[in-house]
């Protein structure tokens, strides 16, 4: 993780400390493109700083047009860079050709870019905006500082240029202590979620193999500490993004609200990852007609989308059914609370109650039996999930 190593700890203070002694508005906007830029160069490579800057030139670029045409160009591009950069070889092994032996018109990709998912789909949201009819950014300045953010870089949370331009032009007017405080706090509490979710995984790595001849009950601690790893995990680094940002005055959308308290499966897609699962509804699966064109559509609009979802984290076919694994859970939990509502009458306190701590308790199995088809290859997570529910 690169918020752990000795030279992000000298990056970060270095930037920061430049950023507070800067008097101008304009210059420390320049800062925070420059220390973006070195970031990339940094930790990914030229290779990452000259795809980055191409995509975000284009999208500028196009986003002023008003052209439709050149508008789904510019997000065939983008996609076609994130599919070309990450997905590749898993693209090619999947109709059956080997990627060592293909060579591609470009080449087989040699490098991932740095960031290369979260730069994507915050180019392609705002050419999508562009498209609907939401007013271009105009300042080129602003629209590298939006693009080019080295804190939400590699962990998110994904940002959205209508609400972190005013955010931008806050912190720039003139950071305060305060929000190095809070900031700091913040990055604080990521450190200590990412050391507790790091000694979690050396006993996850320790306990695996012995998982099949295990007792039933540690089996179940496994997979409960398995979701703890991965909820603290996951959001220790957006804590820590979160606040390196407000340390620099700028405020970036919270990312996770206690999504182990949900108590059905959307609930928890509304707490979890909560940048990326608006993302995925704002424009997959809306784009693709939500809920308008009836059940079975719906249906099938979600489970695509989902889908989307589970791969966004990694080129695998068992990131890809985990994301349909949350598609059906979506549906069947939408189709659960609806009857629910329609059909049950106004329950009292204590069946209300009862009622809360079953959906509670339902929707964390679910959750929880579902991290081992996103830790696991498919065929291992299978197993693993049926031996939770035979001694």
């Amino acid at each position: 993780m690169i918020f752990l190593t000795y030279e992000f700890v000298v990056f970060s203070l270095l930037t920061i400390l430049a950023y507070y002694l800067i008097p101008s508005e304009w210059i420390r906007k320049l800062s925070l493109i420059g220390a973006s830029c070195a970031f990339l160069v940094l930790y990914g490579g030229l290779g990452s700083l000259y795809v980055v800057l191409a995509l975000l030139v284009l999208t500028y670029a196009a986003g002023r047009l008003e052209t439709r045409a050149v508008l789904l160009a510019a997000i065939a591009v983008c996609v076609a860079a994130l599919a070309y950069f990450k997905y590749d070889r898993f693209l090619l092994s999947s109709v059956g050709l080997d990627p060592a032996q293909v060579q591609p018109l470009f080449g087989p990709a040699t490098f991932v870019p740095l960031g290369i998912s979260f730069f994507a789909f915050e180019f392609i949201h705002y050419l999508i905006d562009r498209r609907r009819g939401e007013r271009p950014v105009i300042r080129f300045i602003d629209f590298l500082c939006f693009g080019l953010f080295w804190p939400t870089m590699v962990a998110g949370p994904i940002k959205r240029y209508e609400q972190f331009l005013p955010a931008l032009e806050r912190g720039v007017a003139g950071p305060r202590i305060e929000d190095l405080a809070r900031g700091l706090a913040r990055v604080s509490v990521g450190l200590v979620k990412k050391w507790a979710a790091d000694n979690l995984t050396g006993w996850i790595l320790a306990f695996e193999p012995q998982y099949s001849t295990s007792p039933l009950t540690m089996r179940w601690i496994f997979l409960a500490v398995l979701s703890t790893r991965i909820l603290l995990d996951f959001s220790g680094y957006s804590d820590m993004a979160i606040g390196f940002a407000r340390m620099l005055g700028i405020q970036v959308p919270e990312n996770f609200n206690w999504p182990y308290l949900a108590r059905s499966p959307s609930a928890f897609w509304r707490r979890w990852h909560i940048s990326l699962s608006s993302w995925i509804r704002d424009y997959v699966y809306i784009s693709l007609g939500g809920n308008r064109l009836g059940t079975v559509r719906r249906i099938g609009n979600g489970l695509a989308a989902m889908s989307l979802c589970g791969l966004w984290h990694g080129p695998d076919w068992h990131f890809a059914a985990w994301g349909v694994y949350h598609g059906i859970g979506l549906a069947s939990s939408t189709a659960v609370e609806r009857g629910w509502r329609h059909y049950s009458p106004a329950p009292g306190k204590g069946i209300a109650t009862v009622a809360n701590l079953l959906s509670w308790s339902g929707t964390m199995l679910f959750v929880c039996v579902g991290w081992l088809l996103f830790f696991y290859p498919l065929g291992r997570a299978v197993e693993m999930a049926g031996q939770l529910f035979r001694p």
